[in-house]
Order: structure tokens, then sequence, then C-alpha cells
């Protein structure tokens, strides 16, 4: 389990998050959504460490990880993939995946997590992790590495943005199958509809804030109503 207690983050004395106190089950797929700019990134960052609340305090299977470092969250089982890709110039994604998988990798297992995301292993095996990649590609090979990796507990930061809809259609299967077969909790940062549609329980964040969380069927109605006239959820 994952909890947040009273967490507070400024940055040029504006309040990103304010005070924010949430519980995440074991075994859950969270779905985040909310406007830009409100906090659901930073929120995210804060959970895997890349960024440190000024109060409050995280807890990870009742360990206090608050001013862990990021690689020791990754150790305890924190995965974490960027809204933009991160670029491994001498890496190649072989390289990558491998690490993610462990010792004693089957070539063939490399290749799977590669084909679930809709990418061929013989095309992109061996390229570095570089500017050759566009940002597609880039973002759907972040998604196979963190998938390989099956941590205890991943979170997804707009895993949709700038991925093309027949990929997409690939990554809703990526995330049911991790729901399914990993032994863990996922969260999702999205504005799609149809990853909040998979999702067990949806928060709505705000202006640094929890406005709304419930189960899926509870809260999911009422925001498709009240957002998709500003823009806010978007359908694929």
């Amino acid at each position: 389990m994952l909890e947040l207690r009273n967490i507070c983050f400024e940055r040029d004395n504006k309040k990103i998050i304010d005070n924010i106190s949430l519980d995440i089950d074991d075994k859950k797929f969270i779905a985040i959504t909310g406007p830009n700019g409100g906090g659901k990134s930073t929120l995210a960052k804060i959970i895997m460490g890349i960024e440190k609340p000024d109060s409050g305090k995280i807890l990870f299977n009742g360990e206090d990880i608050t001013n862990l470092e990021i690689d020791k969250r990754a150790k305890l089982g924190i995965g974490f993939a960027f809204q933009q890709p991160v670029k491994f110039k001498g890496l190649t994604v072989k390289d990558l995946i491998c690490l993610s998988l462990g010792n004693n990798v089957k070539f063939s297992d490399a290749c799977e997590y590669l084909s679930d995301v809709g990418l061929c292993s013989r095309d992109y095996m061996s390229r570095e992790i570089n500017s050759s990649l566009s940002g597609g590609e880039l973002k759907r090979i972040e998604i196979a590495t963190v998938a390989a990796k099956k941590s205890k507990f991943t979170i997804f930061d707009e895993p949709e943005a700038g991925i093309d809809l027949w990929s997409f259609n690939n990554l809703i299967g990526v995330f049911e199958k991790m729901h399914n077969e990993i032994n863990g909790s996922i969260v999702i940062i999205t504005h799609q509809e149809r990853i909040l549609n998979i999702s067990d329980e949806i928060i709505l964040i705000e202006n640094g804030k929890i406005k709304t969380k419930g189960k899926k069927e509870d809260v999911l109605p009422n925001l498709l109503k009240n957002t998709r006239t500003c823009g806010l959820i978007k359908e694929v």
C-alpha cells in the first residue's frame, strides 16, 4: 500500500500540491485526471522521489520513504514512466529491456514486451535510445521497459501523449495485461476516457487538491458529463 499524508509542495510561492492525503491499496488500477496545471504530474514525481515534498509523509508498505532517493524507491518496487521519455546515449533497446527483466533473459521474452506495444523486435532491438527515435517510439519503448520490470507499484504519466491511434489501442491491452498479471498497483495520469474506463478507481485533482475520488462506476459518469464540454476528457 502507498500512503500519502498531508503532502504539500510549492514553487515560486504557488501551492502546487495543497495538503493531499491519499491511500492506494495493493492490486489497484488507479486513474488520476484533472485540468492541466492541477498538480497531477507533480504528485507522481513526488511519489517517485523526483521531487521532494515541502511537508508531509510518504509510506510504502509501511516504510517511510519521504526522503528516500529515486534508486532506493525503485529497489523497493516503485516504477515510473515519464510523460517525456528520457534518452540513454549508448544504450540499446535490448539493453534497457534486459535490465528490466534481470539476468538470464531469453530473447523471446524481451521481444514479447516490444510486440505488446506494437514494435517489431527485429527493427528495434539493436537501436540506441537517442534522437533517431521519434517521440512516439520512445514512449512505447519506455512503456515496454516499465512493463517488463513488473514493479509492485507503477506510475505512468500521460502515456497517451504523442501516441497514434493504432499504438494507443495496443497500450490499452498492455495496461489490462499488467493489471491482470502483475501482483501490484498501477497509477495512470490521463485525460483519455478509455483508460479511465478500465480503471478500478478515479481520482480528480484540481488546484493541488483531490476534488473527487471513488470507484470508476461512481465517478466516471458525472466526470464525463461535466468535463467533455471543456475538453478535459478526450475520446479515442
